[in-house]
């Protein structure tokens, strides 16, 4: 449907951007600090690990400064748990809770409202040597002990808390670690459960506050219009989004995903009473969610299924290593959407698939909506013209005008949209590829493995949103 005239973004629109602590901190032994899994995990071949990040550990008060002279209305960004805990639990780091008190202090000083991610991949390492991680209930009281102190310490001053980051992300893609440890669903069933916990605990202890989910969200599309293709993806949107929000904002699991498991025997088989009442009581105030382009799904039988996981296996590379990691046999592959354009890291452009996932969102579980993460990650030219840095991000701003008009469209279909905080707000080092796929729109000058002096510079897409910030949407030239 299209509209002759589009309603404006509401006041208060939270415009802003996000990060996350361990791909921009740096300081990672610094000031009581100790390793997270994603510090230990093996860096792909060419490019950097998280160690030094961007250095916005000891650059916040600059980086934020440069976020309120774009007109940022909000800021979300994580808490490190092992800068918290240094040893995953038992005594707090006084230096970790000082730090976030002053990044928090710094964003209400210049009018922005912080946004706090709980958990962003960052499991301290030690709780994974100790006792496995999320594979273990263990798990589920040591991080509502980070999480109480974190309400204790920020909620009085914070009006917005996100509770897991991408929890499906981790369990997806990354699952592999669970298998021979009670199973990814058992690992998976902990942190909905943890997550529950938190939100009932941040009510209780915080009156006023919101907390919400934030995994990452997409529409499906069926490959084709077969019956076939239509109910794979119906199931594929069972386990890729509906696992994560049904369990968080209706307490039960999809049943047609959880018969599955049932009739294959590996469904979560440490499921308590009280796990179960903990994710009935537990209520998000809205749903954050990151979103990178739709998703599409082609039916495969277990024969086919197994056949394409081989075959990528065979091929290499991290497309065949998704596509061998997205392929459920007997339920679906996540095919590539030929009439979806990429970016030249190979990332889908889909803005109408955006309008399409808040819609979809909005009529599920008609809850505000806040979009956590949404961005164009290619590699920067830093140029010098007549002795001024510029950085000419032509197409950013293409991308990121794209998905905005698609939220207004969104709006204006009757969605309940708070807020858009792209990724992301300076550059940081990228999960797989390093600090060559950029992402902000203030330039940190920093190569793979040479650090240089790590200075900031406005790139071009930064002087267009300080427009779009400013006219609350309304200047997308």
């Amino acid at each position: 449907m299209d509209y002759k005239t589009l309603k404006p973004f509401p006041e208060g629109f939270l415009w802003g951007a996000s990060s996350s602590a361990y791909q921009c901190e740096g300081a990672y032994l610094e000031d009581g600090r100790t390793l997270c899994v994603s510090d230990t995990a093996p860096v792909p071949e060419g490019t950097t690990n998280f160690n030094d990040g961007v250095d916005h550990y000891h650059h916040f008060k600059e980086d934020i400064a440069l976020m309120a002279e774009m007109g940022f209305k909000e800021y979300r960004f994580s808490i490190a748990w092992p800068r918290i805990l240094p040893q995953g639990c038992g005594e707090p780091n006084p230096l970790g809770i000082q730090h976030y008190h002053e990044v928090i202090d710094e964003c209400l000083k210049h009018g922005i409202e912080p946004v706090i991610t709980l958990y962003h991949f960052d499991l301290p390492q030690c709780l994974q040597d100790k006792y496995d991680g999320w594979a273990s209930r263990q798990c589920i009281d040591d991080f509502l002990t980070y999480c109480k102190i974190c309400f204790a310490e920020y909620g009085s001053k914070v009006k917005y808390f996100l509770t897991i980051n991408e929890q499906n992300m981790m369990v997806l893609f990354q699952g592999d670690q669970y298998k021979d440890k009670g199973g990814v669903w058992q690992a998976n069933h902990h942190m909905l459960v943890a997550q529950a916990k938190a939100m009932i605990l941040c009510h209780e202890m915080c009156p006023g506050v919101w907390i919400a989910p934030a995994p990452n969200i997409t529409a499906i599309y069926p490959a084709s219009s077969s019956p076939e293709d239509n109910l794979a993806a119906m199931d594929w949107d069972q386990m890729r989004n509906r696992l994560f929000l049904d369990t968080a904002v209706f307490g039960t699991y999809p049943e047609a995903l959880w018969q599955r498991w049932v009739d294959q025997g590996i469904e979560p088989k440490d499921v308590t009473e009280d796990d179960m009442a903990a994710l009935r009581d537990a209520h998000p105030d809205f749903i954050a969610f990151n979103y990178y382009g739709a998703g599409c799904a082609k039916y495969v039988d277990e024969e086919e299924g197994q056949r394409v996981i081989a075959e990528a296996k065979a091929q290499g590379g991290r497309v065949a290593f998704m596509t061998g990691l997205m392929t459920y046999p007997g339920i679906a592959a996540n095919v590539s959407n030929p009439l979806q354009k990429k970016t030249s890291y190979g990332m889908g452009v889909d803005p109408v698939g955006l309008r399409v996932t808040l819609r979809q969102l909005w009529e599920r579980y008609r809850l505000p909506l806040l979009i956590t993460e949404n961005g164009c990650g290619v590699r920067d030219e830093l140029v010098f013209e007549n002795g001024e840095p510029r950085i000419h991000d032509d197409y950013r701003i293409d991308y990121l005008r794209q998905h905005i008009e698609a939220c207004q469209a969104a709006i204006t279909d009757g969605v309940d949209l708070m807020g858009y905080s792209p990724w992301s707000a300076m550059d940081l080092i990228s999960t797989h590829e390093g600090i060559s796929k950029r992402y902000g729109m203030i330039y940190v000058d920093r190569d793979e493995f040479d650090l240089k002096e790590m200075k900031r510079y406005r790139k071009d897409s930064f002087f267009w949103y300080q427009k779009v910030c400013k006219s609350n949407g309304a200047d997308l030239a």
